[in-house]
């Protein structure tokens, strides 16, 4: 038995949330958190230089880039002391010289939390053995289209996106987005525009209120109905250059600028109803073998005890090595705010899957 216990109070809240038709500033976060090693350490600023299979999740464009045949990409992480599970792969593969496709699953869940709406039988007495277990988990399902384009160096891609959310067998909802992202290379210099819900996803909750009415009813709650969760567009801009150092050495900084558009935030550009968050990060490799990373991100107004402000910023990193075709990716990144310390750490794998086509039968062989 896991000792979180799900309270009353606690599910009356999130499922009355659930319930709103409205656009909240933070819905579907968990598509947030951002995948990949490399892409986590650099404080997700990924828009412009991103080219492997996690392009799918931070810029479809990138797809185009990804080495090998066909490439896999995988990442398996644990928040708040491993209650959170964060699972995520995609896989993609280019259909020509110019083309490419990808498909991705994300999974955030909290497995193993008690349903205590039974604990209590009908003489009133308190049975253990009636405890139950559920999970309440986030799935998304991407699937990418990236194309290069006749202009050298231009690339765009999209995605459509599909989104399960399910909390036992108290509530779930069926959602669906399109994503859309563009790429261009000039010399040294990369530039990134990536529209993530760009035509708004829409969260349908339908909820079995046969399942918690008569506690609701009991402890006071009110019984949340049917309803829609909004999620409003949101565009990032990211510019990169990349700096050689010699034969062996490469410097790949990029800022990254996420325009929102749902009213005020606590970020260094506060408007209403379009805020500005910038973040930064930079990648240092060895001859392509081995990689440095770092990046800030989360730059907030922070009150204190005494009532004055003070800034405060997230910063991450991590490393990485390619062996042939694999690459191990590494960070040490803090999914709270600024003012939270909640570190993990992050592994990731990259795999180019190389096939061995022969030419007289037509056989293939990986």
């Amino acid at each position: 038995m896991r000792k979180q216990l799900l309270l009353f109070p606690l599910l009356a809240v999130s499922l009355h949330a659930f319930s709103q038709t409205n656009a909240p500033k933070y819905s579907n976060e968990f598509l947030s958190i951002g995948v990949g090693a490399r892409g986590l350490a650099m404080a997700g600023a990924q828009a412009a230089i991103t080219d492997d299979a996690t392009s799918a999740f931070w810029n479809p464009a990138g797809l185009t880039l990804a080495k090998g045949d066909r490439q896999l990409a995988l990442m398996h992480a644990e928040y708040f002391a491993g209650i959170a599970k964060y699972d995520y792969g995609t896989f993609c593969a280019p259909i020509d010289a110019t083309r490419a496709i990808g498909v991705t699953l994300i999974r955030f869940a909290v497995d193993d939390i008690i349903d205590s709406t039974d604990l209590i039988d009908a003489d009133g007495n308190i049975d253990y053995n009636r405890l139950r277990s559920f999970s309440a988990a986030d799935y998304a399902f991407l699937f990418s289209y990236a194309k290069k384009t006749k202009i050298e160096g231009f690339r765009y891609g999209g995605n459509v996106k599909v989104v399960h959310r399910k909390v036992g067998k108290f509530a779930k909802a069926w959602g669906f987005g399109l994503d859309l992202g563009a790429q261009y290379d000039y010399k040294h210099w990369k530039f990134g525009l990536f529209g993530k819900d760009i035509t708004s996803t829409f969260n349908a909750w339908s909820f079995n209120t046969e399942a918690f009415e008569d506690v609701f009813i009991k402890t006071g709650n009110e019984i949340p109905e049917n309803g829609l969760e909004i999620t409003l567009p949101k565009a990032i801009l990211g510019v990169a250059y990349k700096f050689n150092i010699g034969k062996r050495f490469s410097v790949l900084p990029e800022i990254e600028f996420d325009f929102t558009f749902d009213g005020k935030r606590n970020v260094p550009v506060k408007g209403d109803p379009i805020s500005i968050d910038p973040h930064m990060g930079v990648e240092i490799a060895y001859q392509d073998f081995l990689f440095l990373r770092g990046g800030i991100q989360n730059i907030q107004q922070v009150k204190n005890y005494d009532n004055t402000k003070s800034t405060m910023v997230q910063p991450n990193m991590g490393v990485g090595v390619r062996i042939k075709n694999v690459t191990i990716d590494y960070a040490l990144t803090n999914i709270g705010n600024a003012a939270q310390t909640l570190y993990s750490n992050v592994f990731s794998l990259k795999w180019n899957i190389n096939i061995k086509h022969k030419a007289k039968t037509g056989e293939t062989k990986s």
